[in-house]
């Protein structure tokens, strides 16, 4: 008998537009008391915004010079001490390789 896999939910980075496996992915949400944090386990309640786990992806999508794109996804401002978590966080993933980083595409 074979065991048929079940289906595995899909989400799309905000930055590069690649869709993966939600596992592979970090959550960023836009929680109901108005904070902007990472959500790790995929649980938490609010709006919520996927991201790949290399550095490319989490600078395109905070940077203001361009658009501001996590922002935009979760339709609010990010308040000074919520990017600075945030930055802290790119500050924490390795340094880009270029092996399997696929280059951040803009939001139309």
């Amino acid at each position: 008998m074979v065991h048929i896999k079940g289906h595995v939910p899909e989400r799309t980075c905000i930055a590069c537009k690649q869709k993966k496996p939600k596992r592979e992915l970090v959550r960023v949400i836009y929680n109901p008391q108005g904070e902007v944090e990472i959500d790790l386990d995929g649980k938490k309640s609010g709006r919520g915004a996927y991201l790949c786990r290399n550095r490319p992806c989490w600078e395109f999508a905070l940077n203001r010079d361009k658009k501001d794109h996590l922002a935009q996804a979760l339709r609010t401002r990010i308040a000074p001490e919520n990017r600075a978590s945030l930055q802290e966080h790119i500050d924490n993933l390795p340094r880009d390789d270029r092996e399997g980083v696929n280059e951040p595409k803009s939001i139309k």
